[in-house]
């Protein structure tokens, strides 16, 4: 995976892409809902997340309670004590990681902790939830992440909605 190429790609299709993902707002939520997952199960299909895994080394999940408690258990850590050491408090008031990359990300792209991530973590890149119009804002975000998300969009420019 060639990062800063996609990068400059990415920022290079920023504009473009902010304005189709705002379009999708006025069409029928179940096209656009069929659209993406067919996309996403296309492009998952030929996608290694080990090869990139640009979200852990550059974005942090929230963390929600039930996650600090599972990921402080796997850690076999008091959930004050994980807070401590690996969680600040956003301009959201959400609980981050404090550090990028993530810390449990190892040298081979796997996570330390993959069978008890935060639920952020799970359901990424969200290009196969239901609603998606609802979250076309963070799906431009995440086209600035995930070379899988910017292909989806890409391929969706192609479709007829």
């Amino acid at each position: 995976m060639d990062l800063p190429r996609f990068r400059e790609i990415a920022r290079n299709k920023s504009a473009e892409n902010r304005k189709f993902l705002q379009t999708l707002k006025k069409k029928d939520a179940r096209v656009v809902d069929n659209a993406f997952h067919t996309t996403h199960e296309e492009v998952f299909e030929t996608t290694d997340c080990l090869k990139c895994a640009n979200c852990c080394k550059t974005t942090s999940p929230i963390f929600y309670q039930t996650d600090i408690e599972r990921v402080a258990k796997a850690l076999r850590l008091k959930p004050g004590d994980f807070i401590e050491t690996y969680l600040r408090v956003d301009e959201d008031k959400d609980f981050v990681l404090k550090f990028s990359p993530c810390p449990f990300l190892d040298t081979d792209n796997y996570c330390k902790v993959y069978d008890s991530r935060p639920k952020a973590c799970r359901e990424y890149p969200h290009t196969d939830r239901k609603k998606m119009v609802q979250i076309t804002e963070l799906t431009f975000k995440n086209t600035l992440v995930c070379p899988a998300v910017l292909e989806i969009v890409e391929r969706l420019k192609q479709i007829e909605l």
